[in-house]
């Protein structure tokens, strides 16, 4: 059976690699925003000639979905405290559009600051980008106060 996730110092040195490899063989930055906006680019020009950056995110969507064969199924145990806190059909609505809405604020705040955790947070710092730098303490300082929120809450 596969261990839920890569140690630590097989997957961190991975995604270095993987942005080293970024810069130097395609002059691109390593991000899933990019991604998402090229296939949105893309599919909204009736056309499936992805990018680098389209390809990137169909290679994250079909690993995934590799390894949940590999690991013989997916193992899904809810959505942590909104599965606790929401039950039934009524439930089940509210977990959807406390998603929908989350989900698009988050990609609003990617676009807003020039790329997601992952652009800003791997590319943009290791290219000593100053915006990429405010954007990952800005990215980190949310997740901190809404986790005590939301702690404080239930």
């Amino acid at each position: 059976m596969l261990h839920p996730q890569l140690a630590w110092y097989v997957a961190g040195p991975t995604l270095g690699l993987c942005v080293v490899a970024m810069r130097l063989l395609l002059n691109e930055r390593l991000g899933v925003m990019g991604a998402v906006s090229d296939v949105v680019a893309r599919v909204s020009e009736r056309s499936l000639a992805f990018g680098t950056r389209g390809w990137f995110l169909v290679g994250l969507v079909l690993g995934g979905l590799g390894f949940a064969l590999v690991a013989g199924g997916p193992d899904f145990h809810g959505y942590g405290w909104l599965t606790d806190t929401f039950h039934g059909t009524a439930g089940t609505v509210a977990i959807a559009a406390i998603l929908l809405v989350s989900g698009v604020l988050v990609g609003y705040g990617a676009k807003l600051a020039g790329g997601c955790t992952s652009g800003n947070g791997l590319s943009g710092n290791a290219m000593g980008s100053p915006a990429s730098l405010l954007a990952t303490a800005t990215f980190f300082a949310t997740a901190i106060v809404v986790a005590f929120a939301i702690e404080a809450v239930l």
